[in-house]
């Protein structure tokens, strides 16, 4: 059952909406709607593979790319505030231009070491989550049952931004590996067909980063044949990147030098945070092994063992490898696209180099694969709640996978990857996922209240105090992200309720059965709410577009492009809200 009641007599209509809006799915249901013969997923993981799961999803190109800037910082060419940290904007105001993004020098490890201990206690959340609500959908399915279907919508469009764009700054950074391994037998892959179309630096030329987009199509191949295919494929890769970072950290730390780790803490306090909040890409994808949650033949108990174990494997390895690379290279030498392969090569340890950079493809592939394996398995649950197309819920019929969702994910991934580098797509994964870890921890919280007696195989010890921890310390990490990365992800969660007010509110499974006079209700408001939203979202575009003519804000051909495509979305949806107006009025009148 839905938790919307049906509107009482003499109840307020505003009252009636926001029970409609925040609608709540039973766990019973959930659990139910995912048993339906039709829409139902192959049983076929355990603790090992989810664990696996988790290690292919979070070592990935983070450990073996965003190191590099975390440590040694960054400052632009063309500084702006946009580009600033807020909390730097905070406590250094216009100063902050001349300071950029500080790095956390040999720091680093520590970042490492509290960027895992913040995931742990998110990771705690999720697992007693996953062991309560055992389907696909990870914190999407999980808000749905205790913040509601408005929520739960804001999250899973968040989902997406996470899983879609974390891979797509994988692909690039597994193109860019690539090239360095040929590059040790003198092999060269044309730029044309090697780097993106885009670079912040230079600008757009005639350039497709053909490798990163084949690795997402080769891999959506293998996800439509099968998740126990998958499965097996990337436990095979996380044993070779884990045995290449095993060798890197035995082999080169016979070259640390300790005089390269002073000062230990080059930038204070600052620096380890902005580096934590930087290598928290690193960490992303230890979530992922809840969306698999319906795939577990015992979920309850394997889902916590695969997230906890996959945690505590990962910053192990991380804190190592922080350890030895500051240690054989000074840090304020490490800003670059490959930091431990050049550091290797620095030092002559050309064979060793080879190993590491096999290892870190291998991470990268299977971390694609996880984030594919995840988004599509979200766009299934939002689809079996009729807030995306039905479609997205197919399961093939050999397969039993979510095929359409699939290729649509690996498309929806490939293609950007081909376009765009690294670092514009790495920090605004970073600020969805910590939106997410913030909204699973209050849920955690929501149902120790609504529903305290309801089995759990897994319990976070210590609650509340430990929810209410990871959505601190989950801000204080959003903080140390730019202004930029706020307001691209404001202005994505805009597009996406434009997109839940303009089609989910009027095919949510939860609506259907929900009292008709109310669902009217709820119609109207959500299309006043599409030109509320259309026409504010047109406004700041021809704002932020006047701003960038005007020469106040430095912009590239990408910002302007974008201003480009936001102002034709906004007048699109506002359009389509005042005909769904028009046409939800009459019949509200009629009925």
């Amino acid at each position: 059952m839905y938790s919307a009641a049906l509107a009482a007599p003499g109840r307020w209509p505003i009252a009636s909406m926001n029970a409609q809006l925040f609608r709540t799915k039973s766990i019973d249901q959930l659990i139910s709607d995912a048993d339906d013969p039709s829409k139902r997923l192959k049983k076929t993981l355990g603790w090992l593979s989810l664990t696996a799961l988790g290690i292919g999803a979070i070592i990935g190109s983070g450990i073996f790319i965003t190191i590099g800037t975390a440590t040694s910082g960054q400052v632009d060419k063309y500084p702006s505030v946009l580009q600033m940290p807020v909390l730097s904007v905070l406590m250094h105001g216009t100063h902050s231009l001349a300071v950029g993004r500080p790095g956390a020098g040999p720091g680093i490890a520590v970042s490492f070491l509290a960027v895992a201990l913040i995931c742990a206690l998110a990771g705690l959340c999720y697992a007693e989550l996953a062991s309560m609500i055992p389907i696909a959908g990870s914190a999407y399915t999980y808000t749905y049952a205790t913040l509601g279907e408005f929520i739960a919508w804001i999250i899973g469009w968040d989902l997406i931004l996470e899983y879609a764009v974390s891979n797509m700054a994988v692909a690039v950074g597994f193109s860019a590996y690539v090239n360095n391994l040929l590059d040790t037998f003198h092999v060269h892959i044309p730029d044309s067909l090697g780097t993106p179309a885009y670079d912040p630096m230079a600008g757009w030329s005639l350039h497709f980063n053909l490798l990163g987009f084949l690795i997402v199509m080769f891999l959506t191949v293998l996800l439509v044949r099968g998740i126990r295919e998958s499965a097996r494929a990337n436990n095979i890769m996380v044993g070779i990147k884990l045995l290449a970072i095993f060798i890197f950290c035995i082999v080169a730390s016979k070259y640390i030098h300790p005089e390269n780790f002073k000062p230990f803490f080059p930038n204070g306090f600052q620096g380890v945070l902005t580096g934590g909040a930087i290598v928290f890409f690193s960490y992303i994808g230890f979530d992922s092994v809840s969306t698999a949650a319906e795939e577990c033949k015992n979920p309850k108990r394997d889902v916590p063992i695969g997230i906890l174990a996959s945690l505590f494997v990962c910053a192990t390895f991380y804190v190592a490898v922080a350890v030895v690379l500051t240690g054989i290279q000074h840090w304020d030498t490490l800003n670059n696209a490959a930091p431990v392969a050049q550091a290797l090569e620095a030092i002559g340890l050309k064979l060793t180099d080879r190993w590491v950079t096999v290892g870190a493809l291998m991470g990268m592939i299977s971390s694609i694969l996880v984030y594919q394996l995840g988004q599509a398995r979200v766009w299934f649950a939002m689809s079996r709640d009729g807030l995306l197309p039905a479609i997205f819920s197919r399961v093939h019929k050999t397969f039993r996978t979510p095929d359409f969702a699939t290729w649509v994910a690996g498309f929806f991934v490939a293609i950007p990857a081909g376009i765009f580098d690294i670092g514009t797509l790495a920090d605004l994964s970073n600020i969805g996922t910590l939106f997410a870890f913030i909204l699973v921890s209050i849920a955690v919280l929501i149902l120790r209240k609504r529903q305290p007696d309801r089995p759990r195989g897994f319990r976070v010890p210590f609650s509340p105090w430990i929810p209410i921890a990871s959505v601190i310390l989950c801000l204080a990490l959003m903080a140390s992200l730019t202004i930029e990365n706020w307001v691209r992800f404001f202005v994505w969660l805009i597009v996406g309720l434009l997109f839940y007010f303009d089609f989910g509110v009027r095919n949510s499974s939860a609506g259907r059965s929900a009292d008709p006079a109310a669902q009217r209700n709820l119609t109207l408001m959500a299309d006043k709410a599409m030109i509320a939203l259309s026409g504010a979202l047109l406004v700041l575009a021809i704002i932020a577009g006047g701003v960038v003519v005007g020469g106040f804000v430095v912009a590239g051909i990408l910002e302007r492009a974008g201003l480009v495509i936001l102002a034709a979305v906004a007048i699109v949806f506002l359009l389509r809200g005042r005909k769904h107006y028009r046409e939800d009025s009459l019949t509200t009148k009629t009925a």
